[in-house]
């Protein structure tokens, strides 16, 4: 393969990961705010509620399957050339928006509105849903913004290099908490100011595999780096911030 087309696929490959992840993001950050209301989903009654349940399992269940041994060895072929190993973060992060996406601009609300804050208890909402991306924010950067977004796999095939993706993240947040990207990712869920059925369905089944799911992730980190994970499981608590403990 010619350094130029190699490029260009990494080039092109970026674009349309970034583009989603930034579809995705704002789909998801708009719409938890209203309660799950701006959507275009039309579905109703029975019908709703299994579109939408459709929308909620559909990501835990291929999250994980390509976190897997089989989702990564899928994920290294759909990119050609060679390339998809390379760029398997890159279509990973695409894949994770599009999934994000589909959820929050398919969802078809029940237009029931439990509590609308006003006044300075709208200040006070609003404050926290911020406060919840800030933090989700600084997770994402403490466990490597290049691998969470998935810029690290196609700017190292436009280098014509391998990714390096270096040990576990044990700084920042990581001190307080072993997985705070699933910490923050399931406060953004909880936070939004405006409250709903539809938002309590969807904050109550993914919190679930943000407590759960990391588990999986965690037995890959035992594998791949052992004793060493093994002692930072012991010294920071899995979920829930805390002091980190020392010998």
């Amino acid at each position: 393969m010619t350094p130029g087309r190699r490029r260009l696929i990494a080039a092109l490959y970026g674009l349309a990961a970034h583009g989603i992840f930034v579809a995705g993001v704002g789909a998801m950050v708009l719409n938890l705010h209203q309660g799950m209301r701006f959507s275009i989903g039309t579905a109703h009654g029975a019908a709703a509620w299994l579109a939408n349940a459709l929308l909620i399992f559909q990501f835990p269940i291929l999250h994980s399957f390509l976190l897997g041994r089989r989702g990564g060895a899928l994920l290294a072929r759909l990119a050609p050339g060679g390339l998809g190993g390379a760029l398997s973060t890159t279509t990973f992060a695409a894949i994770a928006a599009v999934q994000i996406a589909l959820t929050f601009l398919l969802w078809s609300p029940s237009g029931i509105v439990w509590w609308e804050p006003h006044g300075a208890a709208a200040l006070v909402s609003n404050g926290l849903y911020a406060a919840s991306w800030i933090f989700l924010l600084k997770a994402l950067y403490d466990a490597g913004f290049p691998l969470q977004t998935g810029s690290l796999g196609w700017t190292a095939v436009w280098r014509g290099e391998k990714p390096v993706y270096g040990s576990f993240p044990t700084g920042g947040l990581y001190r307080w908490t072993r997985q705070p990207v699933y910490l923050g990712f399931a406060l953004t869920l909880w936070t939004g100011p405006v409250w709903t059925p539809d938002r309590m369905a969807l904050a109550l089944l993914w919190t679930t595999y943000c407590v759960v799911g990391p588990r999986l992730k965690e037995r890959r980190y035992l594998r791949r780096h052992g004793e060493s994970f093994r002692r930072f499981q012991a010294e920071v608590p899995y979920m829930v911030p805390g002091r980190r403990k020392t010998a």
